[in-house]
C-alpha cells in the first residue's frame, strides 16, 4: 500500500514539475512580435527602448533588434555595435533568423551576437526553454577597438548599454 501511494505521489509531483516548466505549445502561430530599438544617446552610448522584456517558457517569439546606425567611433567611422545575448540563446529553441543587411555569428546550430553596422534590423524567432534573467550586452565590435576577432563579452569601453531579458 505504501509503495502504491509512493508511486501516486511521485507521479503527480513529476506532472507537476512538467506543466510548471513549460508555459504552452512549442509550435503555437503567429509568434509574438517583440521589438528592441538600439537609438545613439547624447553622450554617444546606445539607449535600449525597452531595456527589458518579459517571456514565459513555451510561448513563440519573434524579437526584432533595429539599429538607428547614428554611432561614431573615435575615428568618426560608424560604431559597429554588438548584441549579445549569449546566455538567453543557450536557453532557447531557435527556429528562423532573419537576416537584412546585418551580420550574424554562427556558431554551431545557434548564433551568438549580432553586429548593427549600420541602420537596420535583424529578427529571430524562438521559444524559450528555461526560466531565468538573461543580460542583453549592446557595446563595441571588440575588432573596432583593437581586441581579437571573434572576442566575445562586456567590452571596456564607456559606450556600452544593458538590457534584461526576463523569462517565466
Amino acid at each position: 500500500m505504501m509503495r502504491y501511494l509512493a508511486g501516486i505521489v511521485a507521479a503527480l509531483w513529476f506532472a507537476g514539475a512538467a506543466y510548471a516548466q513549460v508555459g504552452g505549445s512549442l509550435v503555437k502561430y503567429p509568434p509574438v512580435d517583440l521589438r528592441i530599438d538600439i537609438t545613439n544617446g547624447p553622450d554617444g552610448k546606445p539607449v535600449l527602448t525597452p531595456s527589458e522584456i518579459r517571456l514565459v517558457t513555451g510561448e513563440y517569439y519573434r524579437l526584432t533588434l533595429s539599429s538607428d546606425g547614428a554611432g561614431k567611433d573615435e575615428r568618426g567611422e560608424p560604431l559597429a555595435r554588438r548584441v549579445e545575448l549569449t546566455e538567453f540563446l543557450s536557453n532557447i529553441h531557435l527556429r528562423i533568423l532573419t537576416i537584412s543587411g546585418i551580420e550574424v555569428h554562427l556558431q554551431g546550430m545557434s548564433f551568438r551576437a549580432i553586429e548593427l553596422d549600420e541602420k537596420g534590423e535583424a529578427s529571430f524567432t524562438f521559444t524559450p526553454m528555461k526560466p531565468g534573467d538573461y543580460p542583453l550586452y549592446v557595446g563595441p565590435n571588440p575588432i573596432s577597438m583593437g581586441r581579437p576577432a571573434g572576442e566575445a563579452g562586456v567590452q571596456n569601453d564607456s559606450k556600452v548599454a544593458f538590457g534584461k531579458i526576463h523569462v517565466e
